[in-house]
């Protein structure tokens, strides 16, 4: 088998998990990152399905099942904390599945593969350019450098996909954004319900996680002109004025929001590329496809960078056949996902008061709704 020398843009839950796999099959990766450290933020997320046993594969259960939330199901609540409906996780999530800190399930992968990778943090490709041959890349630090493939697993604002497609896809704002704090130290911690609190059109949530709570919000809200995905400032003016007459623990969230260091607040979006390779560059999880809030994207990043590196081994000698393959593999199961997301946000933050009331009095009466609700509960997915 020839060996491939790979450059993964991305070391969040894609990146080193493709960086895992490919380093058994005995090439040579490299990943650079645009932060200075693995990142902590996120809200809980899942690992389910086809993850979960790639997850076995590599030997990560243990430590994932160690990390994972604890939660015990979804509880509704009104201005003054009174439990308007409940979800018990019985109904929300199958056996076996794993909920965990999206900033837990990315530092596990990272420790998985480190050891048989390269990792340059705070840093991030500025060009590329490919022959038949391999790809030159430039980078905003380290010195150019030349690799057989290049593979962006660097979210919803891919660099990669900029510089690889220019123009050539789809980026559409589906009328939210979404914010998410790391737990708090001294919360209480794993192993109760996440608590939500919705008026139209927002929703402010506390999550239990075994570092202590999370917070996350999400707004219905046109599309903000020139927003900057880096202006930390901006976004908390945004939240600030978003739920500013929001009662229940908004104002003391809101707080934690104004001193936060690790704030995370994006629009939530949809890519879609009619294809997601071009030459000897691939595009993989939220970079390739995923909208960026709702479904599976984390269990789908971690399935696909699966199917990828399998393909890479296959046929190294033609990575362009590799990516194809992976491409039909993954439409496969990424597509049904993706077009879940009306019904997600109508559930997780319904438009009007009325709608907010359908919601809870249809979680109260019948459990057949846990059957979309599991799809809308939140998830971090950059």
């Amino acid at each position: 088998m020839r060996e491939l020398s790979v450059l993964i843009s991305g070391a969040g839950v894609a990146g080193p998990t493709l960086a895992y796999w490919l380093a058994r099959h005995g090439h040579r990766v490299t990943v650079v990152e645009y932060a200075r450290s693995p990142r902590s933020s996120g809200n809980p997320v899942d690992v389910r399905g086809p993850a979960a046993r790639v997850a076995e594969r590599m030997g990560i259960t243990p430590r994932l099942r160690e990390a994972a939330t604890g939660t015990t199901g979804l509880t509704f609540v009104d201005t003054a904390g009174r439990r308007l409906a409940r979800l018990p996780m019985s109904v929300v999530q199958r056996p076996g599945e794993v909920e965990i800190p999206r900033g837990d399930l990315a530092a596990i992968l990272y420790e998985a593969s480190r050891d048989d990778a390269e990792y340059l943090f705070g840093d991030t490709i500025t060009g590329l350019a490919q022959d038949d041959h391999g790809v030159e890349v430039a980078f905003e630090r380290a010195a150019p450098r030349r690799f057989d493939v290049v593979i962006g697993a660097d979210g919803l604002h891919s660099v990669t996909r900029r510089l690889a497609f220019g123009a050539g896809g789809r980026f559409e704002h589906l009328g939210l954004y979404v914010a998410t704090l790391p737990p708090r130290a001294g919360g209480r911690g794993a192993g109760r319900d996440i608590l939500m609190h919705n008026t139209p059109g927002r929703c402010v949530a506390v999550s239990p996680t075994p570092a202590g709570d999370g917070a996350f919000f999400l707004y219905r809200a046109p599309e903000e002109p020139g927003l900057d995905h880096h202006d930390t400032e901006r976004h908390k003016r945004l939240l600030a004025a978003a739920f500013a007459d929001v009662g229940w623990r908004a104002p003391e969230l809101l707080d934690r929001v104004r001193a936060a260091d690790d704030l995370f607040f994006d629009s939530v979006s949809e890519v879609a590329l009619p294809r997601w390779s071009a030459g000897r560059v691939a595009l993989l999880g939220d970079a390739a496809s995923c909208v960026s809030l709702f479904g599976d994207g984390s269990s789908l990043a971690i399935a696909g960078a699966h199917t990828l590196a399998r393909e890479l081994a296959a046929t190294p000698r033609d990575p362009a056949a590799a990516f194809r393959r992976y491409e039909s593999a993954h439409r496969r199961l990424a597509g049904p996902k993706r077009r879940t997301v009306g019904l997600a946000a109508a559930l997780l933050v319904p438009a009007t008061r009325a709608g907010v009331a359908a919601r809870n009095l249809a979680a109260r009466l019948s459990p057949a709704v846990a059957a979309v609700t599991r799809l809308a509960r939140p998830r971090a997915l950059r």
